[in-house]
């Protein structure tokens, strides 16, 4: 595979997550959050099992004591999405979750006691800015979907240095496959206790739930890592800047969204700020690696 077409490919993982956002806004008026991510991981861990199942049939105690702890953050992750989603726009929602790497250098300031490079503060205070510029209202209050927005982001966060930790010991693609398995059970378990179960009814429904399913999680999970050998680290944090920006393009076009002068504004900072960050963050990530 060449750069070219891994870049491609990677860009190709962007756009199928951006329009995770847009099926969570088709399925979350008629399908209960939980159940939402309990089919959703469900499919998923169902369609990756059938296809590596050679690769998955032996699987050592470590490998799913990672997975259980993984699958619980990707599950927060996912309710937070669904939530904030429910309580805000969709293009809202898809810029305050690409915070996570301005989150992520900083969690790992407090774990490293060091202070991120000169760049990742400057994209910092930019994200900031235009987070403000996003989620304050006219009378100085945040919306509740972009508080349940911003957690996800901070989970999100968590679950990268976690992961960063978890593959250097067992095997990613095992760790990618059973991490959805115990993530649609953690749901199924909430969703008996706290919801009403229900299966989507109309085709809306359906595609919503296939769409979060195939394309977002079980595609982007293979692809992803198998692309992401054939290009630079700052390609990459590039092309997975663009999330949001396809989020903001699918919205306007299929959900007619608007977010106004001041929330096109805060979108913009946001993603100068992301991409300023990213790709310092990359290359701090792979020298780290180097060093181990």
């Amino acid at each position: 595979m060449t750069q070219k077409q891994a870049n491609l490919i990677l860009a190709t993982v962007s756009m199928a997550w951006g329009t995770s956002y847009i099926f969570m806004k088709l399925g979350v008026d008629a399908i209960p959050p939980l159940t939402i991510v309990a089919l959703r991981c469900g499919f998923a861990f169902i369609i990756l099992a059938a296809l590596f199942h050679k690769k998955i049939i032996k699987v050592e105690a470590k490998v799913l004591k990672y997975s259980a702890i993984m699958g619980a953050l990707l599950c927060g992750i996912f309710i937070g999405l669904v939530y904030g989603v429910k309580y805000t726009n969709a293009s809202t929602a898809g810029f305050l979750a690409s915070t996570t790497v301005i989150l992520v250098p900083i969690l790992q300031m407090f774990m490293t006691r060091k202070l991120p490079s000169k760049k990742i503060i400057y994209g910092m205070i930019i994200v900031l800015a235009g987070l403000g510029l996003l989620t304050i209202k006219d009378d100085f209050s945040i919306s509740i979907g972009s508080l349940y927005c911003l957690v996800a982001a901070l989970l999100y966060a968590i679950h990268i240095i976690v992961t960063n930790q978890f593959v250097k010991e067992v095997d990613a693609l095992q760790l990618a496959i059973f991490q959805l398995g115990f993530a649609a059970l953690y749901a199924t378990i909430g969703t008996f206790i706290f919801e009403t179960p229900v299966l989507p009814h109309g085709m809306i429904d359906w595609i919503a739930i296939l769409g979060l399913a195939f394309i977002c999680s079980a595609y982007g999970f293979v692809m992803q890592p198998i692309a992401q050998k054939y290009t630079t680290p700052e390609s990459v944090g590039f092309l997975f800047s663009l999330e949001p920006v396809f989020t903001a393009i699918f919205a306007f076009i299929l959900l007619n969204e608007n977010m106004g002068g001041q929330g096109y504004l805060g979108t913009l900072l946001i993603l100068t700020g992301v991409l300023i960050a990213n790709t310092t963050f990359k290359k701090q990530m792979i020298l780290e690696e180097m060093k181990e």
